[in-house]
């Protein structure tokens, strides 16, 4: 399989995509940027498509994103409240899936509890492309495409150079340190991916109990003095700690948790001011981040956010095109 490209493909894992590939999303998302700013928030190039919007685990911010991109795109979006849905009945995945086929899809935006689902669904459906919105404890590809693209954004910035159509370069090399639950972290599986195709340098730490023992296959190394790594970072990684998922259930407590491995303005100092600090979201203030440091100048949580949108407008327009098709058509 061709990795370089998303270009009518499905995007189920960061392992879909090669460096070139990478670049290509960054690249075609700095284009939607401009569109986000217009009073008019709207193109036609997805008109005439339908995308299946499927979460049968809620997160509000990633669904809305993810629907906010398609419609701008002119897509045509059916959503799917699973709370309401025959899925609380008992119909099974495979159901649904068949079911919301029939009505004629382009794509599945697809976020399930369980790690593997939207591999298995692209397995089933015939023509319409996946992407992963989150699996279980797998991947959340989307999201370490939106931290690469403000990340590259906040280094150009600081460096006075241009991000767009810079590639990969400006994250070439740069340190990163992703802190906190690894273990259970989808959107750490995905950015250690991401990095490192990108040419970054990639260290992850936190509890023992939190941090799986092959990092290395996800391109990372592991570290033990957090001061010494947050001194030396460019690129500070927080993430949540994920009780829904088992996260306290390996440690002591969270308030251990946040002595050890939580960045409070103390640890926030030994950061350097041209570093940046990014967080999935939502924050867990006072646990993995303290209130002063979630609203230091250097966290890009709200850049995050708002480049949700142009980074899944890219993912959607890519896989929903074919080879030579132009922004517009």
């Amino acid at each position: 399989m061709n990795a370089d490209s998303l270009v009518g493909r499905n995007l189920l894992s960061i392992n879909d995509l090669s460096a070139t590939g990478l670049a290509e999303v960054l690249e075609v998302a700095e284009s939607f940027v401009e569109v986000s700013g217009r009073s008019v928030k709207k193109i036609p190039a997805l008109k005439g498509k339908v995308v299946a919007s499927l979460f049968f685990e809620e997160s509000t911010r990633t669904r809305l994103s993810f629907e906010t991109a398609a419609k701008r795109l002119s897509a045509d979006v059916l959503s799917l409240a699973v709370a309401s849905s025959s899925v609380k009945k008992g119909e099974s995945l495979k159901d649904t899936i068949e079911t919301i086929e029939s009505l004629g899809i382009d794509a599945v935006v697809l976020r399930h509890r369980s790690s593997g689902a939207p591999h298995q669904v692209a397995g089933w459906v015939k023509g319409a492309r996946v992407i992963n919105a989150g699996d279980g404890t797998h991947e959340h590809p989307s999201q370490a495409l939106i931290d690469l693209f403000t990340v590259r954004r906040a280094l150009a910035e600081r460096q006075g150079v241009e991000s767009r159509d810079s590639g990969l370069s400006l994250l070439k090399g740069a340190k990163v340190l992703i802190i906190g639950d690894i273990n259970h972290s989808r959107v750490a599986r995905s950015e250690m991916l991401a990095y490192a195709k990108a040419g970054a340098q990639v260290r992850v730490i936190g509890p023992g109990t939190l941090l799986p023992s092959d990092v290395g296959i996800f391109g990372a190394q592991r570290a033990d003095d957090l001061e010494k790594e947050l001194a030396n970072a460019d690129v500070v990684s927080l993430l949540r700690m994920q009780e829904e998922r088992g996260s306290g259930d390996f440690v002591p407590s969270l308030h251990e948790f946040s002595a050890l491995y939580g960045i409070d303005e103390r640890r926030a100092a030994l950061i350097r001011p041209d570093a940046v600090i990014t967080h999935p979201g939502p924050m867990v203030r006072g646990v993995e981040v303290s209130s002063a440091v979630a609203d230091d100048p250097r966290m890009l949580v709200r850049q995050q956010v708002a480049n949700g949108v142009p980074i899944r407008m890219a993912i959607l327009f890519l896989a929903l095109s074919t080879p030579g098709e132009s922004l517009h058509g």
